[in-house]
């Protein structure tokens, strides 16, 4: 009977948990429909934008520059992580914070500072465990909560930062490691060049500014370039980096979504084991007790 015992408890532990995870599933589901809609919305217009700085800076005459198309030795660096704030989604964050890492291993060593801004406490966690004590690397948590709020306005302050300490020398590099969003059930990880802006693929290949044969884009420019690549091109990157936050968002309600989908499932095998289980050591304890009433019944008519 303790052994029933035991098996009831155990059958009563997984129920509860399945309760647990199926209204996780339920509560992601409704939330990726809101950042997947959101995403949706914006990625069109992002990547149109991000072909057509390519396009403009891959461009540019001598009478108009910017500092955001300038390919330097890398001295010091950044990199952005994009997870999120809670677990339970799988390897979301693990993935990303490996495609991080290849993107600090892709750097080398540096003469210069490393800083690693953490977006999600995830991420935080991790870089400040392994990273935090190494020399000329700095992880920057100051904007861990990030996704507290995705107002544009308010997340724009990251990507200005970041294209201020490029202007300024102390990045010549820099990485964003976020989760691309697909669909509910596939997101993928990936760490993409922010700065300095890569020039226009031409034929597969990237082209470069020294490149007889590059691309070039005929645009009328109206006020003129230096003034409008002034507003155009930080206005362009801080949308850029919006669309990779709201893609890591999506990412992590549909990866947390498919993780509860799976352990939920998981559970239902389980309890169908345990009273498979229940069922046979319930059987066999009736057994032993008819056994035992045989038996006695047996012993009190041969007296």
């Amino acid at each position: 009977m303790a052994n029933l015992k035991e098996v009831r408890e155990r059958i009563r532990s997984v129920k509860n948990t399945q309760q647990i995870t199926s209204a996780m599933k339920m509560v992601s589901a409704a939330k990726l429909r809101r950042a997947q809609q959101a995403i949706t919305e914006l990625r069109p217009y992002a990547d149109k934008l991000d072909e057509m700085l390519r396009n403009i800076l891959g461009a540019l005459e001598g009478d108009a520059t910017t500092v955001f198309n300038k390919v330097r030795p890398v001295v010091g660096a950044c990199v952005v992580v994009v997870t999120s704030n809670r677990g339970l989604a799988g390897a979301f964050n693990s993935n990303v914070i490996k495609a991080a890492e290849a993107s600090i291993k892709q750097l080398g060593t540096l003469s210069g500072p490393l800083d690693i801004i953490c977006i999600g406490r995830k991420g935080s966690e991790y870089f400040r465990k392994h990273y935090g004590k190494r020399a000329n690397v700095k992880v920057v948590t100051d904007y861990v909560n990030l996704f507290d709020n995705l107002a544009f306005d308010y997340t724009k302050e990251v990507p200005d930062l970041i294209m201020a300490r490029f202007r300024s020398g102390r990045y010549d590099r820099v990485y964003v490691a976020y989760a691309r969003f697909k669909n509910a059930a596939v997101q993928y990880a990936t760490s993409e060049q922010f700065l300095p802006v890569e020039d226009v693929l031409l034929d597969g290949e990237a082209t470069t500014l020294t490149n007889a044969n590059r691309y070039r884009a005929d645009y009328i420019f109206e006020p003129g370039k230096e003034e409008l690549l002034a507003y155009l091109v930080p206005s362009i990157l801080q949308t850029k980096f919006q669309a990779a936050l709201l893609d890591t968002h999506a990412s992590e309600h549909g990866a947390r979504m498919t993780a509860m989908d799976k352990a939920t499932e998981n559970a239902q095998d389980l309890l169908r084991d345990l009273k498979i289980s229940y069922n046979k050591a319930r059987q066999e304890a009736i057994t032993n007790e008819i056994l035992e009433i045989v038996g006695g019944a047996a012993a009190l008519e041969s007296a």
